[in-house]
């Protein structure tokens, strides 16, 4: 006898059907086997993206993308880094403290922020792009709506291009991708840095999140990007209020759907210290128990600031939920 998981679930916590089928011992496991194969269904499955013809694998446990800002005004550590030795050094640290992946920017992204020339972000990038490409073996990606500085970094040693336009800004941005074959991280965002936070606005923020990720995908194909290559980013933070972003993440599972890794930033955001009533000096915290959710909800990537706190927060989320291989299924 095969029942659907509702079927099976209704029968057990209605009381209906034959006395087989309702005793205690039935319901118990008839439940567990139902919620097992809904955590296996959520699962995407293609948990691996190619970068320049490299296959990184993300199917076993989340990866960590370090944050590297090579820039006078970013919401955390704006300035601190902006130096090219000082961003080099940096990344070599977030390197052994267990970073997976580098990402590399040099023009802040944050709620009212300027835009920078691209002539300036080339120099402030290119310098430590260039020299990590040397030092390092991880991947860097390049933090960038520009396509001359993404062909550059490219040219000169990273791998991906985190856009936060999802390729709207510039129109040239998916040929540079197509003819690389550079990873693409797509990331949905209301607006742009100077308006995003002015009046965010949504009927449905999961739904409108998820349609516009998968329109963004069909055009990034129709440009020759190759589906492997493509990864996704819900833009936590990005033209969103707190409770968006609390839906948002409350939901993300319902993004697997789309089979592409899912990466998250969700590192020291303003939602968080509203929550929490706390400078982004101080949220951490808040940082580690959003990161241990999004984990559990599918995600694949996690871009932070604070790596070697988080490498213990993804790998003790990963251990402990139905959504990541067990250790004994590895062993």
């Amino acid at each position: 006898m095969v029942l659907s998981n509702t079927c099976a679930l209704s029968l057990c916590l209605d009381g209906h059907g034959s006395r087989s089928l309702d005793s205690p011992a039935f319901c118990s496991h008839l439940i567990m086997v139902s919620l097992q194969q809904m955590s296996t269904q959520a699962a995407p499955s293609e948990q691996w993206f190619l970068a320049k013809g490299h296959k990184i694998e993300c199917r076993t446990r989340p990866l960590i993308m370090g944050v590297v800002n090579v820039t006078a005004d970013s919401f955390y550590d704006g300035g601190r880094y902006l130096k090219p030795e000082r961003a080099i050094a940096h990344a070599m640290d977030l390197v052994a403290q267990g970073a997976d992946l580098i990402d590399i920017g040099g023009e802040s992204t944050r709620p009212g922020s300027h835009v920078v020339s691209e002539q300036d972000e080339l120099n402030r990038v290119l310098p430590v792009v260039e020299e990590l490409a040397r030092r390092i073996s991880v991947p860097i990606s390049i933090d960038t709506t520009k396509s001359r500085v993404a062909q550059c970094a490219l040219d000169h040693g990273a791998s991906i291009i985190n856009d936060v336009s999802a390729m709207r800004q510039d129109p040239a941005m998916a040929s540079v991708i197509a003819g690389s074959g550079a990873a693409v991280v797509l990331m949905h965002m209301q607006g742009t840095p100077q308006t995003m936070q002015l009046a965010p606005s949504y009927a449905d923020v999961r739904s409108e999140v998820l349609l516009f990720l998968e329109e963004r995908i069909q055009h990034a194909l129709s440009a020759g990007i190759a589906r492997t290559n493509i990864v996704l980013d819900p833009g936590f933070g990005f033209g969103k209020l707190v409770f968006h972003n609390l839906e948002l993440l409350r939901g993300l599972s319902s993004l697997l759907t789309l089979n592409r890794p899912l990466l998250v930033g969700l590192s020291r955001k303003a939602f968080i210290g509203t929550i929490l009533d706390k400078s982004v000096e101080h949220r951490e915290w808040g940082t580690a128990a959003a990161v241990a959710l999004a984990v559990d909800r599918g995600a694949r990537i996690i871009r932070v600031h604070d790596v070697a706190m988080m490498v213990d927060v993804v790998k003790m989320a990963s251990a402990a939920s139905r959504a990541w291989p067990s250790q004994r299924e590895e062993e």
